[in-house]
């Protein structure tokens, strides 16, 4: 428990740092941008006019889509690439190719494919959370310690008992790392789609902001994105703990 308070107390006072160094910064003219104060302002002023609060639900309602998708179908893949040769052997190239071409290169074909309304938006960042989260499962398996696998089968267990009591458990630390990265690629793929398409969503408003050069428009919504994505990467910290307590810790 101390070392967590302590952990959480070092956490704030680098946030008190680095927000007491913006406006310092920002305060001696030392960088045109806006200061702590602006953006705050600016926050208020868009959470109260209901156009801050619209664009986190549309920009969260895209990311979680597409990535509750991709994670879903990378779990399931990843564990059968790593499990069955005679399934890695025509999935693995595949995979290991769309992971070379950057999600955002797809949205012009996925709005020419899919339409202009959410489909494009949602399929991009399910890719993105797809590659990222498959690889990460499929290290995981193939990483088990024969030893293990082989002192299973010596016992007398079945190939189904030792995916469920050996590859599985050894495995969800590489799962959870993965989708801790596909959650990060999820956010930076609809801020880009949203960008490109969009009629919402913080991608959307910084877009019309710097149209206009609203900065503390722009700040806003990358403060947003920043607390949205912390928020939820603490919540899979979280959930990475308390499935792997067995798991020895630095």
């Amino acid at each position: 428990m101390n070392a967590r308070l302590t952990g959480l107390g070092l956490n704030l006072l680098s946030f008190a740092v680095g927000i007491g160094g913006w406006y310092l910064l920002t305060a001696t003219g030392a960088v045109v941008l806006p200061g702590p104060v602006d953006v705050l302002e600016r926050a208020v002023t868009l959470l109260l006019n209901g156009q801050l609060v619209g664009d986190i639900f549309a920009s969260l309602r895209r990311v979680l889509s597409g990535f509750v998708l991709g994670v879903a179908l990378a779990i399931p893949v990843g564990f059968l690439m790593g499990w069955y040769r005679i399934a890695r052997s025509p999935i693995e190239p595949w995979v290991q190719f769309f992971r070379m071409i950057p999600p955002l290169a797809v949205i012009p074909l996925a709005i020419v494919t899919l339409g202009i309304d959410e489909s494009p938006k949602i399929f991009v960042i399910f890719l993105a959370s797809f590659l990222s989260s498959v690889v990460a499962t499929y290290q995981g398996v193939i990483s088990v310690d024969r030893t293990l696998i082989n002192a299973a089968r010596v016992l007398g267990a079945k190939d189904a008992t030792i995916f469920a009591r050996v590859i599985v458990p050894a495995s969800v630390p590489f799962i959870l790392v993965g989708v801790r990265i596909g959650l990060g690629s999820a956010w930076a793929t609809v801020v880009a789609a949203e960008l490109i398409a969009a009629q919402s969503g913080l991608g959307y408003r910084m877009q019309q902001a710097q149209l206009y050069y609203d900065l503390p428009t722009i700040f806003v919504s990358l403060v947003t994105i920043g607390i949205l994505g912390l928020f939820m990467d603490r919540l899979l910290q979280a959930a990475d703990r308390r499935l792997t307590q067995w798991q020895e810790r630095a």
